[in-house]
């Protein structure tokens, strides 16, 4: 089911970035993880687990980590970018001097840069054109990836080789991957659903149930498809791993930051003392903003990404928020099809 051995490397040694070499180590590649943090190398190097992001997950010592950012870039086979999507754009500037013609770098963060509106494929491809940029999303919690529970992904790249070849690189025993030529849609569905996952975390802060939170998926995925389709990615891509998949996991899942800080700020924290709380980067703040600009931008209706904009930049209680979307005007649900 595994390939033949490649030189793949990680760059970022968050929880996921460290989770992805576990299990590209595991696949039988040959795996460098690096960080930009000198005092997380040398933890990591010392006690060989991520101890606040991945606790109980061992590193191999086989699996070299390093801040030597030329010696990740050099003859490897695939480059792994696993930064913080805020940190996407500022370390794709670093990499570009070290990085061949045609180097496959496959983007596993999930985000929409907030001034440009461009998705994180698109910011490495500016930062880096010599670089085939690829994506690799889906619903997989870090903490489940890293224990080796069964998991599912979907790669995309422009070319069909390329994505068969990435599927080769990742697929294992407990990690399925899927390929598609839909990097829009892959990216959307990720970076979209986190805003989505706020309003949900939010919901159980209140105290609403399961009718609710089935409610803000079903309706938070229509939202998203009805943006992603208005930008030229295909409606099909959202109702599947990237979309709806991704979506699910993040709105229910207690590994969810998303969420998290979304419950909290149900139960009266502020956004800043929720992120505090969380401490880990919740992407979803950051997409928000830009996915409410992309909204106007194409003219599409989304009103729950309206309200958690509101709630998390204009101090609205979330309670009015969820009112709000329940008293709004009647609408069809399936405007497409004919009585």
């Amino acid at each position: 089911m595994v390939g033949k051995m490649a030189k793949v490397n990680v760059l970022g040694a968050g929880s996921w970035g460290t989770a992805l070499s576990l299990l590209l180590h595991k696949n039988g590649h040959q795996v460098k993880l690096w960080s930009a943090l000198e005092n997380e190398v040398k933890m990591l190097n010392e006690k060989r687990e991520h101890e606040s992001k991945l606790p109980g997950v061992r590193i191999p010592e086989e699996v070299e980590i390093t801040t030597d950012l030329e010696g990740c870039l050099r003859d490897v086979d695939v480059a792994v970018l696993a930064v913080p999507s805020p940190f996407t754009r500022s370390t794709a500037k670093q990499m570009a001097p070290f990085v061949k013609e045609g180097q496959i770098i496959v983007n596993v963060a999930k985000g929409v840069e907030e001034d440009t509106l461009m998705t994180l494929s698109d910011i490495i491809s500016e930062e880096i054109p010599a670089a085939n940029v690829c994506v690799l999303s889906g619903p997989s919690h870090a903490e489940e990836v890293g224990r080796g529970l069964p998991t599912t992904c979907v790669v995309s790249a422009a070319k069909r080789e390329t994505a068969e070849y990435l599927q080769g690189i990742f697929m294992s025993p407990v990690f399925r991957v899927y390929t598609t030529p839909d990097i829009l849609g892959v990216e959307l569905g990720g970076a979209l659903k986190n805003v989505i996952a706020l309003a949900a975390g939010t919901a159980d802060g209140l105290g609403y149930g399961d009718n609710t939170k089935a409610a803000l998926i079903t309706r938070g995925i229509a939202e998203i498809a009805r943006l992603g389709t208005k930008m030229g990615a295909s409606q099909e891509t959202f109702y599947g791993l990237s979309g709806m998949g991704d979506l699910i996991v993040t709105c229910a899942s207690v590994h969810s930051r998303n969420r998290k800080a979304g419950y909290l700020m149900g139960k009266g924290y502020t956004m800043q003392q929720a992120m505090d709380e969380v401490k880990m980067v919740v992407e979803g703040v950051y997409s928000a903003k830009a996915a409410k600009s992309l909204a106007e931008k194409y003219d599409v209706d989304m009103p729950i990404i309206m309200e958690v904009n509101k709630v998390l930049f204009e101090d609205k209680p979330a309670a009015d928020a969820v009112r709000d979307l329940m008293i709004r005007d009647k609408k069809v649900e399936t405007p497409m099809l004919p009585w």
